[in-house]
């Protein structure tokens, strides 16, 4: 039972780690790198899943069948995630066409480079929903500061009882020295109190004598 516990609270904590990692990857983007964009719509399903994380990287060239995060994202605007499905160029700039896997038509409005986030390298399911709910305070205080405190709780009571150990451990050292003593004295005070009573007996021996 103590090795199942254990085990859930390392994944336990393990996830809360990854939820962090990705909510200050998600807040705080390296601009031309890797970026952490979160699926609200269910437009390109099977592929990827509504409430998904996809994790998308600027490129030099994107082509048809690339799926691609653009639009603006704001406060108020989302991105959209898309696969290019054609591409054609107008007086040297590249447009490109975009669809949703799970939509019937083609997106309405053509997108440049420009507008491109980045290529989706890789999609994590459900992951958007913890990390959309933890940006919120209390979403924040249930998924990071309350597993925080109850981590720290947790190290706490370990050095306690670890310090308590050390304790009991040094106590009963002391206690195993004061005892070996008392049994020195009790020897000395045998073989002085023997001593004693040969010298008491040489004296009467001379006496009789």
């Amino acid at each position: 039972m103590d090795k199942l516990f254990k085990i859930l609270y390392r994944t336990f904590f393990t996830v809360i780690i990854l939820v962090i990692a990705l909510l200050l990857f998600a807040l705080f983007p390296i601009k031309g790198n890797y970026q952490i964009k979160i699926v609200q719509s269910g437009s390109m399903e099977p592929s990827i899943r509504t409430g998904s994380i996809v994790i998308v990287k600027p490129s030099a060239n994107y082509k048809v069948g690339d799926v691609v995060t653009f639009g603006k994202d704001t406060k108020k605007d989302i991105p959209t995630t898309h696969r290019i499905v054609s591409s054609r160029a107008v007086e040297g700039v590249i447009m490109f066409t975009t669809k949703g896997d799970a939509n019937e038509d083609n997106d309405t409005s053509e997108i440049k480079q420009s507008d491109i986030h980045g290529k989706v390298l890789l999609d994590v399911p459900f992951f958007g929903y913890i990390i959309d709910l933890a940006r919120k305070p209390l979403g924040f205080a249930v998924l990071i500061i309350l597993p925080a405190l109850i981590v720290i709780y947790d190290e706490g009571a370990k050095i306690f009882r670890e310090i308590s150990r050390l304790r009991s451990k040094a106590m009963a050292g002391q206690e195993k020295m004061r005892a070996l003593r008392r049994i020195q004295q009790a020897h000395r005070n045998q073989a002085q109190g023997k001593q004693e009573e040969n010298l008491a007996v040489a004296e009467n021996n001379e006496k009789e004598i």
